[in-house]
């Protein structure tokens, strides 16, 4: 164990379940390194300043006699895991600016240096149409001005803000709040696999941990802290993403909001932010121009269509061109697909920004941004 370097230390310690990254500082401070603490006698460590529980005290004691590094390492490989430390270079340079950044983070995809220019993008889980549209729109927006998105894999808004800099063919980064081999929720382990292929999946949490709810204050802080700026899309009044607005606020970030119908209650959150002084936004060139960025186009080179299954497709190209309505049994009956199927994949059209239900089950096309 003491041919161990730093590096692998600080790894090895942040395995540890109880010491989350102000107990590790402590630590760290208290011993002057991580390899003083692994060498300290068991008495200095049991009799350190530092408070922290038994389960995590015997854990490190007993870490100290077992930890193997190359089984270690063969587990993030086999779930094609990366790591970064704060003593590395490729660390995050938005997330080294905050009070307790992450001494450790396990990520899959890459990062890099332009991450720096990143927004998040956070909000209801229970969206309304509202919420998820402008999600998806302001987020391939950025996405195609050449900005990285940042939001939490959960579902409602932070799906549709993921899926919405895929489809603007840009980068994003999902923070979780569990174990990078724990998908939550389940059913987006696709758009988690898109993600890591096109940005890259990212948590502070070992491996196996479960999505708890303790975890998630702790992820929210690492997306505001990997962002220039945070937008709040939709916000119920006891919502979690405005914990991440407090968070963004400590971290010197700017914090904008999605001005709502005042009859909607996930909209109270985000009124009640810009009549506390958020940034009230309605494009995502206000963004831009608060932040003082420079990018090339804050305007796709032409039209941009997401992803699409081969069904949703299929009904897609049923809609007349430009914004003709068009009724659900008519696109029944081009698509030869049972009305069941037509139902959902109207759904999943709408959620994705292209097509807007009206009165009488009929439908329209949207034009494409």
């Amino acid at each position: 164990m003491s041919q161990l370097s730093e590096r692998e230390l600080w790894l090895a310690v942040a395995q540890i379940p109880g010491i989350g990254p102000r107990t590790f500082y402590q630590l760290l401070d208290t011993f002057g390194s991580m390899r003083e603490l692994w060498t300290a006698s068991t008495t200095d460590i049991r009799w350190m300043p530092v408070k922290i529980g038994k389960r995590p005290l015997e854990a490190l004691l007993k870490l100290r006699q077992e930890f193997d590094l190359e089984a270690t390492l063969s587990a993030f490989q086999r779930v094609g895991l990366e790591v970064v430390t704060l003593l590395d270079d490729h660390y995050p340079t938005n997330l080294k600016t905050i009070f307790d950044p992450p001494p450790v983070l396990y990520y899959r995809g890459d990062l890099r240096a332009t991450d720096e220019l990143a927004v998040g993008i956070v909000g209801a889980r229970r969206a309304t149409p509202y919420g998820r549209e402008i999600a998806m729109k302001f987020a391939r927006d950025l996405a195609c001005s050449g900005i990285t998105v940042v939001s939490g894999l959960a579902r409602g808004v932070d799906s549709a803000a993921h899926r919405g800099a895929l489809a603007g063919k840009g980068r994003t980064l999902a923070v979780l709040g569990c174990g990078l081999n724990v998908t939550y929720p389940p059913e987006n382990a696709r758009l988690y696999d898109q993600v890591a292929a096109q940005g890259a999946v990212i948590t502070e949490f070992p491996l196996d941990t479960a999505p708890e709810a303790r975890n998630f204050p702790r992820r929210n802080r690492i997306i505001s802290g990997l962002s220039r700026a945070v937008v709040v899309v939709e916000a119920a009044v006891s919502s979690g993403s405005l914990i991440t607005a407090d968070f963004a606020l400590e971290q010197g970030r700017e914090v904008f909001a999605v001005p709502g119908p005042l009859t909607s209650r996930m909209s109270q959150g985000t009124n009640n932010l810009i009549r506390q002084g958020a940034r009230l936004v309605r494009k995502v060139e206000d963004i831009i121009e608060e932040l003082g960025i420079t990018v090339e186009s804050t305007v796709a080179n032409g039209p941009v269509l997401p992803e699409l299954t081969a069904k949703e497709k299929t009904v897609y190209a049923c809609f007349p061109e430009g914004t003709g309505s068009v009724h659900i049994d008519e696109l029944v009956r081009h698509s030869r697909l049972t009305a069941q199927d037509v139902t959902a994949i109207l759904m999943m059209l709408e959620l994705k920004g292209l097509v807007r239900q009206l009165p009488g089950k009929m439908f329209f096309r949207l034009p494409l941004s």
